[in-house]
């Protein structure tokens, strides 16, 4: 043929967008139709053949991008992202070889199934929008008042009040921590009459208490303690608060309290031989030392860090900050398996002691500060926290996270020995803080909706997302298998291969009654936050109106099971049983963190919303400094 073709197969090779605007028909009837060449070149053999061809690529332009595709896991498309070259070629052997870009990854959109559940969400809410759940949140507030009763009758200015022999006791140093654990909560609620009487003791008495009393460990009286006084001042207007019509003492109060306290604390760090500081401290003195195995725990050591950091916004004296970073700062230099780390950590040698990994007890809120106080810090140079955040997430998914036999429930594990050691299906009750750290690190306090229209979310945000709705069911289904409905303080849980076996929580009508297993010394129910905490941060950025209704099955086993009629709530020692075995004890969190986090599931998402604030590991809510400022 002396004519060129009028469409040569330089021309096939459009770009991934180009190809996707026109269809092939389109292609094929330009190729056909231009000009005259169809007349020349259909009566040319070799015209013919390549005439063939040239549809034959075409259509298989077309299966192949639809092949390059990535399955879909868990409802999130994947593709690694790769680049193989952008033509296809012809090799000797005959066959062909893919060599061109795969189609580039799209931010992520809301899918048929999540815009219809989203829609008949807001629906069935602004059917029955605010005056059931008012209702509710004026319940949760009335057991405030029955739990702060109990207290202020028989155990005002103990850490913490025991309602069956009507007395109080004290645990955590005799700083009247139950007394500050709570007065956030009764300023959120505006119980107005407990502010008062909180913040008034608070005015008498701290102050000699800080100054006199002797041990105390440094991780809880940093959390309740100086958290609670330190939501307070900002609450009560000291650092333009959300509550300016407050009662009780004026808000300097509460910060000349929070210093004071503070400066005795920071021994801990200065006097240890490195950045990670000793467990206790004695106050008058202003001394410290190490616990009496000489380590401190993991997530003790850094979880002071959004209240040191805070304090040091707020008097502009640095040494509070500095001195608490630095034990993230030098957790970062240490080796860790996929970013999860040991459970405890030498203030000798600044090591961290033992294979033994886990989200439970001694290394929980760990990983919760990391994204936390990289979220305070935002804009800062603090970019290492979400770093490492990022990465012990993929080691959670990778090496902890698990399904149960026979119904599918994912959990997460432990490795009591390190990654060599084996796998131990067990699950502490404080585990579930989990899900909401996920869904917070996933949107940084956005709404889900918001972020993905704002095409914030990652494709590994929404994996995130995704388990943290997983485990939160996993959470609630731990309740529903007893015969309370409360949790055990520890689950247990069957996998493949590996099953524990045991007796069950005694709820026989439940479809994971077989998937759950509640050893004896481990029936136990402290009145403990996580579950709901969790469905108060999944609710608020989600907007499923199901965690609003599972806490309210929780809240009304609380009620029903842990209530005291002469005041106060009680604790617990078999929850598999009715009625239950009841404990003499009424945990501090249960004010500063359980009926705050209830409280805050039943309201609207303008009372301490997420992208202003980040709550402490004790729930004691304080601003997001960047955006304070």
């Amino acid at each position: 043929m002396s004519k060129s073709l009028p469409y040569s197969m330089k021309d096939v090779h459009y770009d991934n967008a180009k190809f996707r605007q026109r269809s092939v028909s389109q292609l094929i009837s330009q190729a056909l139709l231009t000009s005259n060449g169809k007349r020349d070149y259909l009566k040319c053999s070799t015209g013919k053949f390549l005439l063939l061809l040239l549809i034959g690529g075409l259509a298989y332009l077309v299966l192949a991008k639809k092949g390059a595709v990535d399955p879909v896991s868990d409802g999130i498309a994947k593709n690694d992202g790769s680049t193989e070259g952008e033509n296809l070629m012809i090799h000797g052997s005959g066959k062909f070889r893919r060599l061109w870009r795969k189609p580039p990854r799209l931010p992520p959109r809301l899918s048929p199934d999540e815009i219809i559940s989203r829609n008949r969400s807001i629906q069935e809410s602004m059917k029955r929008e605010e005056p059931e759940w008012v209702a509710r949140q004026q319940k949760v507030k009335d057991a405030f008042i029955h739990a702060w009763s109990g207290y202020k009758e028989y155990a005002m200015g103990y850490d913490e009040l025991m309602p069956l022999s009507h007395r109080g006791v004290d645990g955590l140093g005799g700083l009247g921590a139950t007394i500050i654990d709570a007065l956030d909560t009764a300023m959120i609620m505006e119980a107005d009459e407990v502010v008062y009487e909180a913040g008034s003791w608070i005015e008498k008495h701290l102050p000699e208490r800080i100054e006199g009393k002797g041990q105390v460990n440094l991780f809880e009286t940093t959390i309740r303690v100086l958290g609670g006084l330190l939501s307070a001042y900002h609450l009560s207007s000291g650092d333009q608060g959300r509550i300016p019509e407050h009662k009780g003492p004026e808000p300097s109060i509460y910060l000349e309290n929070a210093k004071n306290l503070a400066d005795r604390l920071l021994t801990a760090f200065t006097s240890s031989p490195s950045d990670i500081p000793y467990s206790d401290v004695v106050l008058h003195d202003k001394s410290a030392h190490p616990a009496p195995d000489g380590l401190s725990s993991t997530a003790e050591v850094a979880t002071v860090q959004l209240e040191f950091n805070y304090l040091s916004y707020l008097t502009g004296d640095a040494k509070y900050s500095v001195e608490a970073m630095k034990v993230l700062q030098h957790i970062k230099t240490l080796p860790k398996v996929e970013g999860l780390v040991p459970i405890y950590i030498s203030p000798q040698s600044g090591d961290f002691s033992g294979d033994n990994i886990r989200l439970g007890s001694r290394g929980d809120s760990y990983y919760e500060y990391l994204i936390k106080v990289w979220l305070q810090q935002k804009g800062t140079n603090f970019s290492y926290l979400y770093d490492m955040y990022v990465e012990a997430i993929k080691g959670v998914r990778h090496l902890l996270v698990r399904k149960s036999v026979p119904n599918g429930l994912l959990f997460v594990g432990e490795l009591p020995y390190g990654r060599e050691g084996g796998f131990s299906p067990k699950m502490d009750h404080l585990v579930c803080f989990l899900p909401g750290t996920l869904a917070l690190g996933a949107t940084k306090g956005l709404t889900k909706e918001r972020a993905m229209r704002e095409n914030l979310l990652t494709f590994e945000d929404m994996e995130n997302l995704k388990l943290a709705e997983d485990l939160a069911k996993t959470c609630v289904e731990i309740y529903s298998v007893t015969s309370t409905g409360l949790a055990p303080e520890i689950a247990y849980f069957n996998i493949e291969g590996n099953s524990e076996g045991g007796p069950d929580g005694g709820n026989k009508s439940l479809k994971y009654l077989h998937d759950i297993i509640i050893k004896p010394a481990d029936r136990h129910n402290l009145l403990r936050p996580e579950t709901v905490e969790s469905l108060f941060v999944l609710y608020r950025i989600t907007g499923d109106s199901k965690y609003r209704e599972w806490g309210w099955q929780i809240f009304e086993a609380f009620e029903k099971y842990t209530k005291i009629d002469s005041g106060g709530y009680t604790s617990l020692d078999d929850v598999t049983i009715i009625p239950p075995r009841r404990r003499d004890k009424m945990e501090t969190f249960f004010l500063g963190e359980t009926l705050k986090y209830l409280y805050l599931l039943f309201s609207n998402s303008t009372t301490i919303p997420l992208d202003e604030y980040v709550f402490n590991t004790e729930a004691h809510p304080i601003p997001i400094i960047s955006r304070s400022q």
